[in-house]
């Protein structure tokens, strides 16, 4: 491996110079521009070999590799907000015909008003689509996150597509050393992609995404759940696979480098943070502090959203007094949507921990040591309602 400073987003696109897609399609939009710039300079200097399709929207773009992967290619595309919700229509399409489309999406808020800073809306409001969705911290997480999901995604146990969220701005312009791979080992560990049905052949006629009748329709958007359900024991093994051939040791975590999801300090805690993304870096900080004042207290990252990995958070959390669920994106009308799912995996469980939601980071908005450190002194003393914003 070779150590490189910088920018996230410059790091996912080396990962996918060395994936090589068939086809690149892809609309430049703030933050994830300097994804598909890297990536159109690499195919421009000939260091890329993937048919780089300029389109005119990102519901071209997704079309675009909508008709690629249908053809047995291996198709990527990389957006931010506006366009994610553009693709609306398209990422029901993509996963219901069972096409392992790859893309990076880099978080932002939605309009409106317009804002092109952070927060997870765009992404969270997509997650009944049937993608499968991995949020990172880091630009590392970022480019090794950006190697397996083709990896998963491509499993013939699965056939779905994915997205590797990263937090706009906040990391995908931030410059950090990350571990850069040999092209090599990444062609040994994903290798190139062999579709199993989506392959033009006319000796074998094949029609694809037709119209689904009530006799069927039902059965087939099961089994397109069932895969997505089951897709956590491919993300397992892939996962399992990478930090072997990949090892870093990374600190009070798991034996392996990826899990669904990562313990920081959870061993003897009491009090728990859960979040995702960059801001559990800040969060870390937190907890090391309030853990040299003799605070028993920790955090669980979620990494794999989508599937959500019930069995995983159950087993981090068990024995959890009380938990501060922090999340930038909020379901109106109801709440937070991370805090509700995390209270049904931990419904009727043996210890009923006291769960509360926090919003915070909408639009770009710091989240800082100091709303942390109020967080915790909330949750431990039950002051306020089960849900805060955080201004």
């Amino acid at each position: 491996m070779t150590k490189k400073v910088m920018e996230a987003s410059h790091a996912i696109a080396e990962a996918i110079k060395m994936i090589e897609p068939d086809v690149i399609a892809a609309y430049p939009i703030t933050p994830q521009t300097h994804i598909v710039e890297r990536l159109s300079d690499f195919v421009a200097d000939g260091e890329l070999k993937s048919q780089y399709i300029n389109v005119d929207s990102e519901f071209s773009a997704l079309s675009a590799c909508i008709g690629a992967s249908a053809t047995g290619c291996r198709a990527y595309s990389s957006t931010s907000s506006q366009g994610l919700a553009l693709m609306f229509e398209l990422l029901f399409i993509t996963s219901g015909m069972r096409l392992p489309v790859c893309m990076s999406e880099v978080n932002r808020a939605l309009s409106a008003p317009i804002n092109i800073w952070n927060d997870h809306q765009d992404a969270i409001s997509c997650r009944d689509s049937g993608w499968l969705q991995f949020y990172v911290e880091t630009g590392q997480e970022a480019f090794d996150l950006s190697l397996m999901q083709f990896k998963i995604s491509e499993d013939k146990d699965v056939l779905l597509p994915s997205m590797v969220c990263m937090d706009g701005f906040t990391l995908s312009h931030v410059y950090e050393p990350v571990d850069i791979t040999t092209k090599k080992l990444v062609e040994d560990f994903v290798p190139r992609y062999k579709p199993v049905h989506a392959v033009l052949d006319p000796e074998q006629p094949l029609t694809q995404g037709p119209i689904g009748f009530p006799s069927e329709y039902m059965e087939i958007r099961y089994a397109q759940c069932a895969a997505l359900n089951n897709s956590i024991k491919t993300i397992e093994k892939v996962f399992k696979g990478f930090s072997d051939k990949f090892p870093v040791q990374i600190k009070n975590s798991r034996p392996e480098r990826y899990y669904h999801v990562e313990e920081y300090q959870l061993h003897d805690a009491e009090i728990a943070f859960v979040a995702m993304g960059s801001m559990c870096g800040t969060i870390k900080d937190v907890v090391d502090r309030l853990r040299n004042r003799g605070e028993k207290v920790g955090l669980l990252k979620l990494i794999t959203y989508r599937p959500f990995p019930k069995d995983a958070i159950k087993k981090s959390l068990k024995g959890i007094k009380k938990i501060a669920v922090l999340e930038k994106a909020i379901s109106p009308g109801v709440g937070g949507v991370l805090c509700d799912e995390i209270a049904g995996v931990l419904y009727k469980t043996d210890t009923q921990p006291d769960i509360r939601s926090f919003i915070v980071g909408f639009g770009g908005r710091d989240v800082k040591l100091d709303h942390i450190e109020k967080i915790y002194e909330m949750t431990k003393n039950d002051k306020g309602s089960k849900e805060e914003w955080m201004f």
